[in-house]
């Protein structure tokens, strides 16, 4: 498992160096105007994930769809192959990647607003709720765009990939048994403000240096949803599962906006039924996905252990979530608070 990892981080730089030397052909002068209705054009698309990951199977779902309906191409680069989430973010920002996948846990920097997704206990654990919100959610799909329009991208669909999970070297129970531990964050400040309600330490650790970190005890545990920890082993050196139900994992699929716009209006509409297409599919594929990969981290591993909060055990992680809300509300005024109502607005009606 880690010799993938170190395989994917060290091809970055050859990858990279490959983008910059196609600058100038003439695929690279024309990726930011309007393709040609004859002549297909090569669009670059990277995400966070491992092969067959939630964002993999949205991304090939998206070039099957592109490719089976228009002369283009889309050339998809998983996690590693580009960098990290910051990098592959950069690169789409000046145009050298056309479309990218990144958590709002990483956006929340550029997108202060986007760190609602981390306050606690906002989101159900049931999935169809969450699945009936991500489609019909005006927060989403109205305010969202125009948040993500002024850095430069255009927003093209948000979804749900999984219930978040704790992974530690311990069983955790309470916010006492968090004490002294060490919990790896995005570099997102909302998210350490909950580690720090919860007990924990927040520690921001690259996704690179995760693996390593909790077997050598530099962290003591870290929160993914179950595909990840299973794709990423990091059950082998984070044995104890820890299903809190504070929150899912989302992510946003987005385009450069300037190469967007350039775009002719068949090609937008095409952009749009492939987007379509991938978060349709994403969001029947999603629903049962932590169960099988909990079978098959049990059945890879004896030294798992899977704690479920009780009700009771969960309130009191409950309890100290009004004062992350309260801290995004400081972090992004007025317009994050109006943001947060119509969130739980949508909630509200996706429930019903």
């Amino acid at each position: 498992m880690m010799l993938k990892k170190i395989l994917a981080t060290a091809i970055t730089g050859v990858m990279l160096a490959g983008l910059a030397a196609c600058g100038g052909d003439k695929d690279a002068e024309t990726s930011s105007a309007a393709p040609s209705a004859v002549q297909g054009q090569n669009w670059r698309y990277a995400h966070e994930e491992f092969e067959g990951d939630v964002q993999d199977v949205f991304a090939q779902q998206f070039k099957e769809y592109i490719e089976a309906n228009s002369p283009h191409t889309v050339q998809v680069f998983r996690f590693g192959e580009l960098g990290e989430s910051d990098d592959i973010m950069e690169q789409t920002q000046a145009g050298i990647l056309q479309f990218v996948n990144q958590s709002p846990g990483f956006t929340g920097s550029l997108i202060p607003e986007a760190q609602v997704f981390f306050v606690p206990y906002l989101l159900p654990t049931d999935e169809q709720t969450v699945v009936e919100f991500f489609k019909s959610s005006k927060a989403i799909n109205e305010m969202f765009p125009e948040l993500y329009a002024e850095q430069g991208l255009e927003l093209l669909s948000m979804y749900p990939e999984g219930e978040m999970v704790v992974t530690a070297d311990t069983p955790v129970r309470s916010p006492e048994d968090f004490r002294g531990k060490n919990i790896r964050t995005m570099t997102n400040p909302l998210l350490a403000e909950t580690y720090r309600a919860f007990g924990a330490t927040p520690t921001p650790l690259a996704w690179g240096e995760v693996y390593g970190g909790l077997q050598t005890n530099i962290i003591q545990g870290q929160e993914n949803p179950i595909f990840w920890i299973e794709s990423g082993g990091l059950y082998e050196v984070s044995p104890n599962l820890i299903f809190t139900g504070h929150g899912w994992f989302t992510t946003a699929m987005m385009a450069n906006q300037a190469f967007y716009q350039g775009l002719s209006d068949a090609d937008k509409q095409l952009v749009q039924a492939a987007t379509a297409h991938a978060f349709e599919y994403i969001t029947e594929y999603v629903p049962g996905l932590s169960e099988r990969m909990l079978d098959k981290i049990m059945e890879a591993s004896d030294a798992v252990t899977v704690t479920r909060l009780t009700a009771e055990e969960r309130q009191v992680f409950m309890d100290r979530a009004p004062q992350v809300e309260a801290r995004f509300i400081e972090m992004t005024g007025e317009r994050g608070e109006a943001l947060l109502e119509q969130f739980k607005a949508d909630l509200q009606a996706a429930a019903r």
